[in-house]
């Protein structure tokens, strides 16, 4: 049995609940970005409409790893980042189709995109005709570069983002090679930021009585916001911080005498002699090289040595448990393994399984989060497959069956 099926079993509810209820989002968006947007307001109730194009979907659905019970691998990005979703298959090129659409999008308070600035214009959806229909819309528009600029048209992937905002030179491999990170940072932090912006201007609209407006969501913009102070600090001094530069010392990851690994923080004077005296260095806080953070960070390699030297003498358990006696900020680094069946992260449910909308295996996902103690979100549907709730979002429209039938032999639509 693996470690994944040992974990709690999440029941789908599909009812509505979260205090986002009421909120209708639809979304144009492909890949993460937008499916980490909307997933927020989903798990916490909003009524997120996928629209997909009939015969493709969304590319996030190709996003698969090697399964042995599914022969085209398996789609964990898909599960896990559109559940709480219903999906509306159309084709975009088709008028029927594009009427619907624009039917759709006029009863909801939301509408997320993705598309090349222009696209949405191009399409008969610019932002004046859509609010003319819908003055309370709220129109979030995901881009690389953002709607302006010189670099609007340009192609802009998260890797590109993570390599122009700094990210890579900042985090330089030993052999010098800027790193890009091994996951879709500026993508899911984009995704956040979004979520913020759209609840923002949501309260604008519902609390204050103003109009809905135009979010211009790039994924540069808030990648630079996490970045910290380098760009302030280098404009007040013209030093430009060597890639890898530590913001505190002691710090760093350590490998223990069992090949596992520890990170440890002394970012504070406190904090750094509690390590000393766990190192049995304490008279270390009396040498003027190691008595500040700016004289330990000019001495950095030798203090690092020190401790380095004496975590490969102790297991990663002896390690823990050692400085944590001390009161000294210490954990385990983990990879999946480790972390799903970390006592902690079991007993506060962090991750569940839930049921396929194929009935196949079953997808190992994070729990809702942020935890809201009086109105929590919740995971009521299953990720949907490709075009699974076209005719049920259109009966809702006011289209009859006949019409969905008609829709359906011209290829207007794809339904499951």
């Amino acid at each position: 049995m693996s470690a994944g099926q040992q974990l709690p079993k999440q029941a789908l509810q599909e009812q509505a609940t979260g205090p986002l209820q009421g909120v209708r989002v639809v979304d144009l968006s492909r890949l993460v970005a937008g499916n980490m947007l909307t997933l927020q307001l989903g798990d916490f109730g909003a009524d997120v409409i996928k629209v997909e194009s009939a015969g493709a979907g969304d590319t996030l659905r190709e996003w698969r790893e090697p399964h042995a019970d599914h022969p085209d691998g398996y789609d964990g990005w898909w599960r896990t980042y559109a559940r709480n979703k219903r999906s509306l298959a159309l084709n975009l090129r088709d008028g029927q189709a594009m009427h619907w659409l624009k039917r759709l999008i006029a009863t909801a308070q939301v509408l997320v995109e993705s598309f090349k600035p222009g696209t949405l214009e191009n399409m008969g959806l610019s932002p004046e005709q859509l609010h003319a229909d819908n003055p309370g819309l709220v129109i979030v528009r995901l881009s690389g570069w953002g709607q302006t600029g010189p670099y609007r048209e340009l192609p802009g992937f998260g890797s590109l983002i993570e390599g122009f905002s700094g990210y890579a030179h900042k985090h330089r491999s030993d052999g010098g090679a800027p790193q890009l990170p091994n996951m879709a940072l500026a993508d899911m932090v984009t995704g956040l930021t979004g979520a913020f912006a759209t609840l923002t201007a949501l309260r604008e609209v519902e609390v204050r009585g103003g109009q809905g407006q135009v979010i211009d969501l790039s994924l540069l913009e808030p990648m630079l916001a996490i970045m910290g102070p380098d760009v302030s600090n280098f404009a007040a001094t013209g030093i430009d911080p060597e890639p890898g530069q530590k913001i505190a010392s002691p710090r760093g990851s350590y490998r223990c005498k069992d090949g596992l690994w520890v990170s440890m923080s002394g970012s504070t004077d406190t904090m750094a002699k509690r390590v000393f005296e766990a190192i049995g260095q304490s008279a270390l806080f009396e040498d003027p090289r190691f008595a500040s953070n700016a004289a330990r960070l000019e001495n950095d390699a030798e203090l690092d040595a020190m401790v380095a030297q004496f975590m490969l003498q102790r297991t990663q358990d002896d390690c823990l448990k050692h400085f944590r006696q001390h009161g000294v900020t210490v954990g385990p680094i983990y990879a999946p393994p480790q972390l799903i069946q970390d006592a902690h992260v079991v007993q506060r449910g962090v991750y569940v399984q839930c049921e396929a909308s194929d009935g196949s295996v079953s997808t190992v996902m994070h729990q809702v989060t942020p935890r809201l103690q009086g109105t929590p979100g919740s995971i009521r549907r299953a990720a949907p497959l490709r075009g699974q709730h076209t005719e049920e979002l259109l009966s809702e429209l006011g289209a009859s069956a006949a019409e969905c039938e008609s829709l359906k032999t011209q290829g207007a639509i794809e339904c499951r």
